[in-house]
């Protein structure tokens, strides 16, 4: 019995390799089997068993254009039933109906329920097309990216960004017999576009609009020599202070001495014009003040500095008088009234050298700018309102002379050992964006033009260079130029 058994568990192992009479047919023939039958007429049956019997060359229906299948497999067909087919003309035929404004008004209310109970979901959500009717308004808060980016205008390819400075100085001046001496302050620029220099007991001036130079004055003994000069703020009259302890004051346009004023014991190194009061200060550290329009000149004494006044600075609202000394001190003083005391309201002595040079911001008239001499090199920036020092920086050079450049909001510094040069910072950050080499020696002062475009310096090498290093745009310049017609005659009518 046990070899019948195997014998049947043999045979049963050898049915897997027999054709299969009982699985199901094969995708290619039910495809052969409805093509044949739905194209054959009822009386046509012998061909379609014939048809069954052969195995087909190539896949039925590749004889028609079709529509290019995928990789790997014959084209897929969706089956779409008759419901589907009843949805899709009810919405092409429903688009193309006028709309019927005497309808009741739940009609459409109705229509979204009949299609909810009928199809599952609601007709009008499922539009693909919509081809009638208004564009549909864009949702809220929406933002088309690509119109934002061409519809900005394009940046013209002649838009600066950032400005050219010429390294280069405009013109290079002579100046035989400079005095090099750092504490002394031999150059300024008068409201009328006029230079003047001192070149050892002489003053000459310079014509900015032409490039005419003439002689002024000259002292009287040849040992004797020229410490300061100080134009008024009209530019008609001139202040020259003289190594005799005197103050010259000059008409430049009838070339004439007005009157000499004698007060200090010692050189008159630096001074300052607040209206019609002159300020000086002298090696001697004393700082006097000077009402030009009477007779006894002489009103008031400051006494503070224990040693030569070489920096002084009347603030642009005629406030504060800025001194700095070489005692390394910083002094701002109120200003005065005749009779009055007077003591310093601030004083700072962070600076390690001699303090010379002294600027004012023009668009912020509480901050004030000092820097050190060789031993210090600082430039430190203090507000007087609160008294401290907002920032210091360290130039790793001497400093002679300070300007603040209102055109770019600039503030530019000369420097003597062991630079030598001329450098534009940005304020308030005071990052460096220019350095003006040219001088062989160091930079004794530093002035303006009256347009704030140009500024001149003078160093012991015996030149003066103007540098054009804060030229405005021209059409930012007639706009300015425009502002300022505009408001005159504003003011002008309402004062008619």
């Amino acid at each position: 019995m046990a070899q019948f058994g195997f014998e049947n568990d043999i045979h049963s192992i050898l049915k897997l390799d027999m054709p299969i009479t009982n699985a199901p047919m094969a995708r290619w023939q039910r495809k052969a089997s409805s093509s044949n039958t739905s194209g054959l007429s009822p009386g046509k049956s012998g061909n379609v068993s014939q048809s069954l019997s052969k195995t087909p060359s190539k896949t039925p229906g590749k004889n028609k254009k079709q529509t290019p299948s995928k990789m790997g497999g014959d084209r897929f067909i969706p089956t779409r039933n008759s419901k589907q087919m009843d949805v899709a003309s009810f919405l092409l035929t429903k688009e193309n109906e006028p709309v019927d404004t005497n309808s009741a008004p739940g009609t459409s209310e109705n229509q979204k329920a009949w299609s909810m109970s009928l199809n599952g979901y609601n007709i009008e959500d499922a539009k693909i097309l919509h081809l009638g009717g208004k564009p549909l308004n864009a949702p809220e808060g929406y933002q088309n990216n690509l119109k934002v980016l061409y519809s900005q205008g394009a940046t013209p390819a002649s838009l600066k960004k950032t400005r050219y400075i010429c390294s280069t100085p405009d013109k290079i001046l002579d100046a035989p017999d400079l005095r090099n001496d750092f504490y002394l302050n031999l150059l300024d620029w008068s409201s009328r576009n006029v230079v003047a220099v001192a070149l050892d007991n002489s003053v000459y001036l310079l014509d900015g609009a032409t490039g005419n130079v003439t002689f002024l004055m000259s002292l009287e003994s040849e040992d004797d020599y020229i410490c300061s000069l100080s134009w008024t703020k009209d530019g008609s009259y001139l202040a020259v202070g003289t190594s005799d302890c005197k103050i010259q004051l000059w008409d430049v346009y009838v070339n004439k001495r007005l009157r000499s004023m004698a007060s200090h014991s010692a050189r008159v190194a630096s001074m300052s014009w607040n209206d019609h009061v002159l300020s000086s200060g002298s090696r001697a550290g004393h700082i006097h003040h000077h009402d030009v329009r009477v007779a006894d000149h002489h009103i008031y004494t400051l006494t503070g500095h224990s040693q030569e006044v070489c920096g002084l600075k009347w603030s642009p609202d005629g406030r504060y008088l800025a001194s700095g000394g070489n005692d390394n001190m910083v002094y701002v003083w109120p200003r005065i009234n005749e009779g009055s005391a007077s003591q310093p309201v601030l004083s700072w002595g962070e600076h390690q050298g001699a303090v010379k040079a002294l600027a004012w911001c023009p668009w912020q008239t509480n901050i004030l700018a000092s820097g050190g001499g060789t031993s210090d090199r600082h430039i430190r920036i203090w507000n007087v309102n609160s008294g401290s020092c907002i920032s210091s920086l360290d130039t790793k050079s001497q400093i002679s002379s300070l300007v603040f450049a209102p055109n770019y909001k600039e503030l530019v510094s000369g420097h003597g050992y062991a630079h030598n040069n001329v450098v534009i910072w940005k304020y308030p950050a005071l990052t460096r964006v220019a350095e003006l080499k040219g001088h062989e020696d160091r930079v004794l002062s530093l002035v303006l033009s009256p347009d704030a475009a140009t500024m001149a310096t003078v160093a012991g090498d015996e030149t003066i260079r103007l540098w054009k290093s804060f030229e405005v745009d021209p059409l930012k310049k007639k706009a300015k130029e425009r502002l300022v017609k505009s408001t005159s005659s504003a003011i002008h009518q309402s004062i008619r």
